[in-house]
């Protein structure tokens, strides 16, 4: 009995709409799982309406994964039972998905001074409601034939240091665990082992993160020892999940329910959520 909490749908940059990712949670026999996509709470209607109308059997909770900056490193931090109808979090995600809307054009602009005949268009038709990331350029570009994977494109042509690479929109930890808190929800330092300069997961842990990715699908066993200790240490809630995106050749996250917490872990994110609704 898993609980997968780190799952994206069609909402953000994954595969699957939220109907169809929880029918799959379902059909492996999950115990629940949490819906975090990239900078959005689109598919968290769709989501519980499908749970309810279908009379799943599976335990959905409200999250998000918000991308930050510090440092010159990407810093992702999950959010749980979040009030995904909370005002000031939607108002701030429009200004995220403006951003991210401008960062396309100009890295499409930049692959066509380069020779790639994409266009605007058809990276938007990849995009669902027009929450545009990096890989559905990427996918644009493999459409096209230029790469062969959605990996190759990242480390040629629009990966940081790429010809194509412009810098996005800098939300930082601090507003993003602040966003995730007032929107009443709990916060998460999402993969810490991928993470290049170690020293920053301490930093943003000492920023009122109260909890730990310590199982992910690319951490090595050092890796969740290593974290494992730190959230012990620290008494940080211990999470986990699979990064599901569901695209089936790309990477290693996706299998839904990899690297999900056993229940034992999941009793004490809800009894502390419990706990903090009671004193907000």
């Amino acid at each position: 009995m898993l609980y997968d909490l780190h799952v994206h749908t069609s909402a953000s940059d994954g595969v699957f709409s939220p109907p169809e990712v929880l029918r799959r949670a379902c059909q492996l026999g999950l115990a629940g799982m949490a819906i975090t996509d990239h900078d959005t709470v689109a598919g968290l209607p769709a989501a519980w309406s499908c749970l309810k109308s279908e009379k799943l059997d599976l335990e959905l909770i409200s999250g998000i994964e918000l991308n930050t900056e510090m440092e010159d490193e990407e810093i992702h931090i999950l959010g749980y039972f979040i009030d995904f109808e909370y005002l000031p979090l939607i108002e701030a995600l429009e200004e995220i998905k403006a951003a991210r809307f401008a960062r396309a054009e100009s890295m499409v602009a930049r692959l066509r001074e380069m020779g790639f005949a994409i266009t605007f268009e058809q990276v938007q038709k990849l995009a669902p409601k027009d929450l545009i990331a990096r890989p559905h350029i990427a996918q644009a570009l493999r459409e096209k034939g230029y790469v062969s994977s959605i990996r190759e494109a990242f480390n040629k042509y629009i990966g940081r240091g790429c010809p194509a690479y412009v810098p996005r929109y800098k939300l930082t930890p601090q507003k993003a665990i602040a966003l995730i808190h007032a929107a009443g929800g709990i916060t998460v330092l999402a993969h810490p082992g991928l993470i290049r300069q170690r020293g920053l997961a301490e930093l943003v842990l000492d920023m009122g993160v109260e909890g730990l990715e310590v199982f992910y699908p690319e951490h090595t066993v050092e890796d969740t020892g290593h974290f494992m200790a730190l959230a012990e240490q620290r008494r940080l809630l211990v999470t986990g999940g699979s990064d599901f995106h569901g695209h089936a050749t790309e990477g290693t996250r996706n299998r839904l329910g990899q690297s999900g917490i056993k229940v034992e872990y999941m009793d004490k994110i809800k009894a502390y959520y419990r706990e903090i609704t009671l004193i907000r």
